[in-house]
């Protein structure tokens, strides 16, 4: 039945493969000194490990984007009111949503590349609007402890925009005769 499922997501996003095709072609031939040592940054050469990244990175959007939902007084619009945010009856459940979405997208390892890239202008956001005010009033030391798991989800973000899934990933499953090594 699982395996129906994902044959069918297959035909779904067929024109997308294309898109990805000319997007990944890019982004993916990369020379580390001798011209004949040449790694592919999304062709399956990276190890399957990066399933970490994805898992730490995923699981704090999602969940973050749940408790926007779950406790809107203190993480979703009532902390956009406190943080200043305009129209935060609007920005709170759609930030939410972003990082539900697109924090899932990573977990699972589909699209992660493109579903990297709202969650590094999200992340972003978040450091310029609460750990900007941190460092300008009470330093940088405070700011750094308080920055530490945004700074983390940043970085993590930009890993995965660069590297992509890896091969535990259904990027993997779905695009693995088009785009990576045998």
């Amino acid at each position: 039945m699982l395996l129906r499922l994902l044959n069918g997501l297959k035909i779904i996003y067929r024109p997308l493969i294309n898109i990805l095709d000319i997007y990944i072609n890019k982004l993916s031939p990369i020379t580390y000194g001798d011209e004949k040592m040449k790694i592919s940054l999304y062709k399956g050469n990276m190890p399957a490990s990066i399933i970490l990244i994805r898992l730490i990175v995923g699981l704090v959007f999602f969940s973050e984007g749940i408790q926007k939902f779950l406790f809107p007084d203190s993480l979703g619009i009532g902390r956009f009111i406190k943080i200043g945010i305009p129209a935060p009856n609007f920005f709170a459940p759609f930030v939410g949503v972003v990082e539900i979405v697109f924090g899932f997208l990573i977990l699972v390892g589909l699209f992660t590349r493109i579903a990297s890239i709202p969650l590094i202008i999200n992340i972003s956001v978040a450091i310029i609007t609460t750990k900007i005010p941190i460092l300008i009033n009470e330093g940088i030391w405070k700011m750094a402890h308080e920055a530490r798991t945004d700074f983390s989800m940043l970085l993590g973000s930009i890993f995965l925009l660069i590297v992509g899934a890896g091969k535990i990933s259904l990027d993997y499953y779905f695009f693995r005769k088009k785009f990576f090594k045998k």
